[in-house]
C-alpha cells in the first residue's frame, strides 16, 4: 500500500508519541487519521479531534481504518490490539514493558490480523543492532556494557530497545547468559555478564550505548534520537508496509528488508 491510501487510528492520542504520530501523519501527504482516542479528556491534536477511548471498537467498525498504531501502555496497549483484532485491523505498535501474557495477548492478535510490534522505529537503530552482531561476533571474549539514557517520566527500565540489543548480543554469545543491572560495593565483573545501566533525567529522548572492551582496546556503538519524530515516522512507514499484508507477527526489520526477530 502507498501512503496515499493510508487510513490510521491513533490510540494514547494524548501522550507524547500518540501527539507525534498525529502531527506527523497529518503532515505527510496521503496519510488521514481516520481515528484518535484518548483515555482521558483530550484538545485536538493537529486539528484532529480526540474521542474516548471507550468508544474505539465502535469508532473502528465506523470508520474502518487501514492501521491503527500504538504507543501507550502494555495492558492499554494489549486492550487495543485485541479490540482492533476484533474489527479486523492491522496494528502496529512501538509499547514496550509487556510481560509475558501482554506479549501472548498480542501474539493472539496477530493471529487474526497483521501485527507489527518493535521496540524502536528509528532506522539507525535498526543499523546500530546490526552493526552490534557484527562487532559481538568480532571480537569473542571482549566484555559487553549497555548503557541506555531516556527522559525522567519513562516508565520501564531498561528500555525496550535496550532489551532488544541485550537479546541481540545473546544471541551472538551464549557465554554472556547473566544480566547484572548496575554495581555496588564490592562487584567485580564475572566472566558471564553484560552490565546493565539505564538512567532517567530531563528531557533525553533516548540514547543507546553498546560498549565492548578486551584485548587493551574498546568499542562504543551508539545511537541517539534528536527528537520523537524519528519513531513517529517510522511508525508511519511500517504503516504503510503493514496494511494489506496477511496476519502474522511482523518486527521492523521486515519493513526495512532485513531479517526481523519479532522483537
Amino acid at each position: 500500500m502507498t501512503d496515499a491510501d493510508l487510513r490510521i487510528a491513533v490510540t494514547g492520542a494524548g501522550g507524547r508519541m500518540g501527539r507525534e504520530v498525529i502531527e506527523a501523519a497529518t503532515a505527510r501527504e496521503g496519510v488521514t487519521v481516520a481515528v484518535a482516542v484518548n483515555r482521558t479528556a483530550t484538545d485536538s491534536v493537529a486539528g484532529v479531534d480526540v474521542a474516548d477511548a471507550t468508544r474505539l471498537a465502535d469508532l473502528l467498525a465506523e470508520t474502518d481504518p487501514d492501521v491503527l498504531v500504538d504507543f501507550t501502555g502494555p495492558a492499554s496497549a494489549a486492550d487495543y490490539a485485541e479490540t482492533a483484532a476484533d474489527a479486523g485491523v492491522a496494528v502496529v505498535t512501538g509499547t514496550t514493558g509487556f510481560d509475558s501474557g501482554g506479549t501472548a495477548r498480542l501474539r493472539a492478535a496477530s493471529e487474526t490480523v497483521p501485527l507489527l510490534k518493535a521496540s524502536n522505529f528509528a532506522r539507525g537503530v535498526a543499523a546500530l543492532r546490526r552493526a552490534v552482531r557484527e562487532a559481538v561476533a568480532a571480537v569473542p571474549g571482549y566484555d559487553v556494557e549497555l548503557t541506555e539514557t531516556h527522559h525522567h517520566g519513562k516508565r520501564d527500565a531498561p528500555s525496550g530497545t535496550a532489551k532488544t540489543l541485550l537479546a541481540d548480543v545473546e544471541g551472538v554469545r551464549e557465554d554472556l547468559d547473566r544480566r547484572v543491572h548496575g554495581r555496588e560495593d564490592d562487584a567485580p565483573r564475572e566472566p558471564d555478564e553484560i552490565g546493565v545501566h539505564a538512567r532517567r533525567a530531563g528531557d533525553v529522548t533516548g540514547e543507546h550505548e553498546v560498549l565492548l572492551a578486551g584485548n587493551r582496546e574498546t568499542l562504543a556503538l551508539t545511537h541517539r534520537a534528536g527528537d520523537r519524530g524519528v519513531f513517529a515516522e517510522g511508525a508511519l512507514d511500517a504503516a504503510t508496509w503493514l496494511a494489506g499484508r496477511d496476519p502474522g507477527w511482523y518486527d521492523f526489520d521486515d519493513v526495512l528488508g532485513g531479517k526481523g526477530d519479532g522483537a
